[in-house]
């Protein structure tokens, strides 16, 4: 089995765990890929004879049958937008903090790989939003699409649209369009709900919103979502996934909607959305049971 190796080139547990992946490929005869950069994370890799060094992490990834990523949340996103079109399941190791989507811990790494290796694994897929300018420039998002304030204290003014008709006037510090993906990210920390991954729906969040009946809105994701900037003379920050996009013209309007894009995580055999649920985000949990 092929191997690619990506991690947060400055995290030392992702480091350690990548050099503790590659002693386990190697006396489990597994082939490994990984971008030179790898080499200032790990610096003994020069002594394992099953690792193939390559220019970039995409380049390692089109010689691999399953993607690697150490790391948090973060990682497994950069990680998703360089495999987007590799079509390679990613296994995600968790050496950050929440671990949502790298759910699988690093003591783990052993039981994981050999899991995998003799197939005993489901596959989650995961499907990206895609916002289209008026330029024509399309641009992926697998957790969220944020239109934000940009420089000012001031609130921003956005219309949203749904299939052509008029959903509301947003008087807020900005929107969140999130996927169900991202729903338990910056969604679920301004107040929308959580949405059980492979639903086709994306979630409308107001951030902040100066009304107190603008709620989220959870709506049909194969049809367009306009929002466009109105009036047209403020300053608003685009991002999706945390990187930034400028806006185009003097009129700024972009259609979101679901892509055909998507990508597939690897989840051992016994775990479970609602477990992840429950031990990340402690949700459902009594306080009065912990406080005992």
């Amino acid at each position: 089995m092929h191997l690619a190796i990506v991690l947060h080139p400055a995290n030392p547990m992702a480091s350690q765990t990548a050099g503790e992946l590659l002693s386990l490929a190697a006396k489990m005869q597994l082939q490994v890929h990984a971008a030179t950069n790898i080499t200032d994370a790990v610096p003994t890799v020069a002594g394992f004879r099953n690792l193939q060094l390559y220019k970039s992490e995409r380049e390692a990834m089109d010689h691999a049958e399953i993607i690697v990523a150490i790391g948090g949340d973060g990682t497994i996103l950069r990680t998703a937008h360089i495999a987007r079109e590799a079509k390679c399941p990613i296994l995600g190791i968790n050496s950050g903090k929440l671990g949502f989507l790298a759910n699988i811990q690093r003591q783990d790494l052993e039981q994981a790989l050999q899991e995998v290796i003799a197939g005993r694994f489901k596959l989650d897929r995961r499907s990206f939003l895609e916002a289209e300018f008026s330029n024509g420039d399309v641009h992926f998002a697998l957790n969220e699409f944020v239109f934000s304030r940009k420089g000012t204290v001031s609130m921003v003014t956005l219309t949203a649209e749904y299939d052509g008709a008029l959903i509301n006037r947003y008087w807020a510090d900005g929107i969140i369009v999130s996927s169900p993906t991202g729903s338990t990210a910056y969604n679920l920390s301004t107040g929308g709900p959580i949405v059980m991954p492979q639903t086709n729906v994306m979630v409308l969040t107001p951030i902040s919103p100066h009304t107190l009946t603008t709620r989220p809105l959870v709506l049909p994701s194969h049809k367009k979502l306009t929002i466009k900037v109105e009036p047209t003379d403020q300053e608003v920050l685009f991002s999706g996934d945390g990187n930034n996009y400028e806006l185009p013209g003097k009129s700024p309007k972009v259609h979101i909607r679901q892509s055909d894009h998507y990508i597939e995580l690897i989840g051992l055999s016994e775990q479970s959305y609602f477990e992840t649920l429950r031990n990340k985000l402690m949700w459902g949990a009594d306080v009065r049971e912990l406080i005992k």
